[in-house]
């Protein structure tokens, strides 16, 4: 008797081939669609809507049956809650790690099994190794698009019955086969926006919820350079935005955020000098091990923002959860809040929250 999986299905093309790649390796796919914001976008739209439609389309091109179900309470309780304090505190927080833990691999992987699922698969580009009753995280052949790092913070528990199909494919493959087999997703551009909240005007979007206080911007000379119209409007290293004029005494060089301090409201900046940006280590808390726990002192490589290369580190296990990073090379704009992702050759290793880099 074929094995049950239920896809989460968001109404992307990643997620419709997924589907397709299960149901023809011979599985009986249910198609699972998740609604976690209920607001409109600026523009009046409700994407999830949208998205739905796609979903019930593919669906019926494969002839799967599909459901939705409704997660905003689950998603405001245990993800923007979070990404509105860490923003209060100054921090930069990536709501997309925390979405998969919390609400992909939780109460979509709990109503899964309630629709009797063997297996829950997603379109994430990354794979799975079940082996000895371990669970191995492992990277993409698309190294582009592999996003082990958002899936840092899996439990054992919650890999045990996961598939991920695309391991092995790359982005132009996946749309090759969907247009080959006439998915609506075929052409739909990839979203980019925050974890099922879309592509918004930020600074106006997180201004609705978090009132912004505006504030100085001071050079590293100590000279009052221009007026911030918010810290959580900035990251470490930001060039764009900073709305700072031809300053007396600087030539054309670029301004840099190196610095935020939150209990005088101040931004900091550089101009064209960007070695205060360079840290050479960094403090991680609460370290999720994927594959099992390490102790004492081992190397490895690490990436501190998606998308960045693999960097080469020295490991100090200071305790299960925390940990300090050595950096081969000086790392640029490591920003607390953010996260520390380990890897090796094959696997993801794991991750945990940026508290502070030493420069």
């Amino acid at each position: 008797m074929a094995k049950t999986v239920v896809v989460g299905m968001s109404g992307g093309v990643d997620s419709s081939v997924a589907a397709l790649l299960l149901k023809e390796q011979g599985y009986n796919v249910i198609g699972l669609f998740m609604q976690n914001w209920e607001e409109t976008d600026e523009n009046g739209c409700c994407t999830a809507e949208e998205d739905f439609a796609d979903v019930r389309r593919v669906a019926g091109l494969l002839d799967i049956p599909y459901y939705t179900v409704n997660f905003a309470k689950e998603y405001m309780d245990r993800v923007f809650s979070y990404f509105l304090a860490e923003y209060k505190a100054g921090r930069t927080p990536n709501p997309d790690v925390l979405c998969n833990r919390e609400i992909k691999f939780g109460p979509f992987l709990e109503e899964a099994k309630r629709l009797g699922a063997d297996y829950i698969a997603t379109g994430h580009y990354c794979g799975i190794l079940h082996q000895d009753g371990v669970h191995y995280l492992q990277k993409a052949k698309d190294q582009n698009k592999d996003q082990t790092y958002f899936l840092n913070q899996l439990s054992q528990t919650q890999l045990a019955d996961v598939l991920f199909p695309l391991q092995a494919l790359e982005k132009p493959e996946i749309r090759a086969i969907a247009e080959k087999y006439g998915l609506a997703t075929a052409k739909k551009k990839d979203s980019t926006g925050i974890c099922f909240i879309g592509e918004r005007n930020f600074r106006q979007f997180l201004n609705s919820y978090l009132p912004a206080q505006k504030g100085k911007i001071i050079d590293l000379e100590g000279r009052e350079v221009g007026e911030h119209i918010g810290l959580m409007y900035y990251t470490l290293g930001q060039r764009r935005g900073l709305d700072i004029g031809g300053v007396k005494g600087m030539g054309d060089g670029r301004w840099f955020v190196v610095k935020k301090d939150l209990s005088s409201n101040v931004l900091y900046v550089s101009h064209g000098d960007e070695t205060p940006l360079y840290s050479k280590s960094c403090e991680v808390s609460g370290f999720n091990w994927i594959p099992k726990a390490k102790t004492g002192v081992f190397e490895c490589y690490a990436k501190f923002r998606y998308r960045q290369p693999e960097q080469k580190v020295r490991v100090h296990v200071l305790d299960e959860n925390r940990l300090h990073i050595e950096f081969d090379e000086k790392q640029r704009a490591v920003t607390e809040g953010q996260y520390a992702v380990l890897y090796d050759e094959k696997n993801c290793l794991g991750g945990g929250v940026i508290e502070s880099a030493e420069y």
